[in-house]
């Protein structure tokens, strides 16, 4: 008899822990960028070398049917929370769309909560600013870039994927060679602390590679003489990822501590630049509806339970199934009124169990605009049969590669999945109001420094090449290609920052064309910088282009509250004070032109409250 579990469960407080003779087990979970279910010696890549994952894979759990979102920031709310990405508040990647509600409960916290020291390394995205950051959501050690990825705007200037400096617990500290090497020595250092501490750890190591821009050392260029540039350094950074792996588990060894250590492998997205050697047979890569986008590999190993020998499960699971796994088979507990969307696969990745939790629908979506729209790049997943965008019908068994839509033959089977969607779209659509603001005048925060990442209206200048262009004064150098799906004539003068005052009183705003660290004057440009081995130029290559600015002014729900003159000299930034009471607020400050145009202020720091 088949055990059938909805897709939502609400659990008791206790969870159920594995049956094994294993204390509390330490556990790693590390995701890779923009790396597909393809980008895998084991899964049939004739041209990558991944000799340590595919060693892994060859002792461990595999789920061959694991999906996530189509990007990025949606999938790791998913991993972090267990909840569908679009309840998160996370359906995007920009736009303050990238921010992780405050009311969610994350994986960090309920280890933490659990008695685990919990750490995360690398790519966060799920938010900046205070209540958003991973020291603000159960993570105790966090080293990480800021955004989406290295060199995006809210990342410490000019940083590239060498000799980068980071956030170390909320301090910007310098480090020493290729991106993907510091994150995954942080974590072990980590590991070794807590080890010899004799505590249970939890180590969340996030990658910002194989992302573009493509960059990595030379040595792993080298390994692909025979493809593309492109495809050479999306390759090499796939095989330091796969360097990395091999080296953490050398050490968990060396620690003693790797067989009663739950080790994940998994990505974040269908492939962005492999698709064009080896895509496994999928339809579709990064953002695409089709299984390409979003069937990812998901490894598991745990010697302690007897995960240690090579065993394919292809049942149907996703992003939001690990929560509740983790967290049950650390024995963990969690709060009575929390609710995942998620179920416990903790069998299915059992070799010893012939387990089967019976079928069910799964949801996956890009939603890479300001607000969702019903269908919009949308996948219902059943184990047999795949509903695209409500009208495109796949039965993926027999179909892989999505070739022959069906729907015509099986009208009841589209309405079935229809009628679904239609329940959780429904459940779902009341919150997509709930705007996720950035908090001023908080404890934990007294200095916030917004960025141009979060603007919500139009395409936001995400990354430094885009500011140092001067996206949104200058049109033509807008940058990449829009994501947001708004008209491209959409002005960055036209977007806010969504914020929330706690406290009333006086707030002092400095306006800047340029971050802090680059220490210059409004009006002036910027030399390019340094090149990085790789197959695309460095963000910050961009030459820094000068905006004739001679007045600044901030904006408030609509509302112009003050505005200064700029003298002609060296200002590096434009100081004014506002009181403001508490309550929610749509904040943009500007910059006016010599030339008459108005250029939102690409960084804006906010200090406060003092009393008026």
């Amino acid at each position: 008899m088949k055990l059938v579990l909805p897709s939502v469960v609400l659990f008791s407080a206790l969870l159920s822990a594995v049956n094994v003779n294993a204390s509390q087990p330490n556990i790693v979970i590390v995701i890779a960028d923009d790396q597909g279910y393809g980008d895998l010696g084991h899964t049939g890549n004739p041209v990558i070398k991944t000799p340590n994952i595919d060693a892994l894979a060859s002792e461990s759990t595999s789920l061959t049917d694991y999906h996530v979102a189509p990007t990025c920031s949606p999938t790791r709310s998913a991993l972090m929370t267990g909840h569908w990405t679009d309840r998160t508040g996370v359906w995007h990647t920009i736009n303050g769309r990238s921010m992780l509600r405050a009311n969610e409960v994350t994986l960090g916290q309920l280890l933490k909560d659990n008695g685990y020291t919990t750490g995360m390394f690398g790519k966060w995205h799920l938010g900046d600013n205070f209540p958003y950051r991973p020291e603000d959501r159960g993570f105790d050690e966090v080293y990480r870039h800021g955004g989406g990825g290295v060199g995006q705007t809210p990342d410490v200037w000019d940083n590239a994927y060498f000799d980068g400096s980071y956030f170390h617990n909320g301090e910007i500290v310098p480090a020493e060679g290729f991106c993907t090497d510091v994150f995954f020595g942080q974590a072990r250092k980590f590991i070794k602390k807590q080890v010899e501490a004799g505590k249970p750890f939890f180590a969340y190591i996030s990658t910002n590679a194989p992302h573009g821009p493509l960059h990595c050392p030379q040595k792993y260029l080298d390994m692909y003489p025979s493809q593309s540039q492109k495809i050479a350094a999306f390759y090499g950074m796939i095989t330091n990822i796969d360097d990395n792996v091999g080296a953490t588990r050398k050490f968990l060894k060396e620690l003693g501590v790797s067989d009663n250590t739950l080790f994940i492998f998994t990505t974040d997205n269908g492939t962005a630049t492999g698709n064009e050697v080896f895509n496994a047979g999928m339809r579709g890569k990064k953002g695409s509806e089709y299984e390409g986008g979003h069937r990812v590999p998901f490894i598991a190993h745990w010697p302690a339970a007897g995960w240690n020998t090579m065993h394919r499960c292809d049942i149907l699971c996703h992003a939001v199934d690990v929560v509740p796994t983790v967290v049950g088979l650390a024995g963990g507990k969690k709060p009575q009124s929390l609710r995942w969307d998620g179920v416990s696969i903790e069998t299915l990745l059992d070799p010893k169990q012939d387990a089967d939790i019976g079928d069910r629908m799964l949801v996956t979506d890009s939603q890479r605009i300001r607000d969702p729209i019903k269908w919009r790049k949308t996948a219902v997943m059943s184990q047999q049969w795949r509903l695209i965008n409500g009208a495109e019908l796949f039965e993926i068994k027999k179909d892989p590669s999505q070739e022959k839509d069906v729907a015509a033959d099986h009208p009841q089977q589209v309405k079935k999945m229809k009628d679904f969607y239609d329940g959780w779209w429904a459940e779902l659509e009341p919150t997509f109001l709930e705007t996720t603001e950035i908090y001023l005048g908080a404890q934990e925060a007294p200095r916030v420094t917004l960025t141009c990442h979060d603007w919500i209206g139009g395409t936001p200048p995400w990354n430094q090449h885009m500011v140092r262009a001067a996206m949104g004064y200058r049109s033509k150098n807008s940058g990449k290609k829009k994501q947001t799906g708004g008209d491209s004539s959409e002005e960055a003068s036209g977007s806010f920052w969504a914020v929330k005052v706690l406290k009333s009183g006086k707030y002092n705003f400095e306006l800047r064309r340029w971050p802090t660290e680059a220490n210059k004057p409004l009006a002036s440009s910027l030399l390019a910088g340094a090149a990085v081995p790789g197959a695309s130029k460095a963000f910050r290559e961009t030459p820094g282009e000068a905006i004739p600015i001679v007045s600044a002014g901030l904006r408030i729900n609509g509302d112009v509250k003050a505005v200064l003159s700029v003298a002609e000299g060296k200002p590096s930034g434009v100081r004014m004070s506002l009181s403001l009471q508490p309550g929610s607020y749509e904040l943009a400050p500007f910059f006016k032109t010599k030339d008459g145009k108005e250029v939102g202020a690409y960084y804006c720091i906010v200090t406060g409250p003092t009393q008026p």
